[in-house]
Formats: structure tokens, C-alpha cells, sequence
């Protein structure tokens, strides 16, 4: 099965329990959170039902990606 991330418009909400979205996941990386560890920790996802762990994780895969991605990335000149 593969997911879906639409990052642009109305955030998605993937922990129910702890009201936790798509959005503030990639924020949580962006401010440095490289592990799903280190986000469920912070943002609690995935600690009470555990139904979106899945889901959550493979956003915090594509948005550590992506933030690899930009710091790689060679500066225009």
C-alpha cells in the first residue's frame, strides 16, 4: 500500500488520538527531529492506539528525505 502526502492546503490529520497532522510532523524535522523516535517523543504520535504509526512514520521517512534532499543541494553561483 502506498500513502499519499498532500503537504499543500488543509493539513491531514494522522494521530486522531493526540491531534497530530502531517504538517506538524514535517515541522517537527525541520527543527531537527531526524528519527521517528525522536518525533513520537515530541509530539506523542502513535503512543495511545498506535493505528497511525504506519503512517506516520512513512511521513517522517519523505520529510527527512526531503530535508536531505535540500541541504544537499549545490548553491547557485
Amino acid at each position: 500500500m502506498q500513502i499519499v502526502v498532500i503537504r499543500e492546503g488543509t493539513p491531514m490529520y494522522v494521530c486522531l488520538c493526540q491531534g497530530v497532522t502531517d504538517k506538524q510532523i514535517h515541522a517537527e524535522v525541520e527543527r531537527g527531529a531526524d528519527t521517528w523516535k525522536e518525533v513520537r517523543e515530541n509530539l506523542g504520535v502513535a503512543k495511545q492506539c498506535g493505528r497511525c504509526g504506519q503512517c506516520a512514520k512513512g511521513i517522517v521517512r519523505e520529510a527527512v528525505a526531503e530535508k536531505h534532499a535540500v541541504a544537499t543541494l549545490p548553491l547557485a553561483v
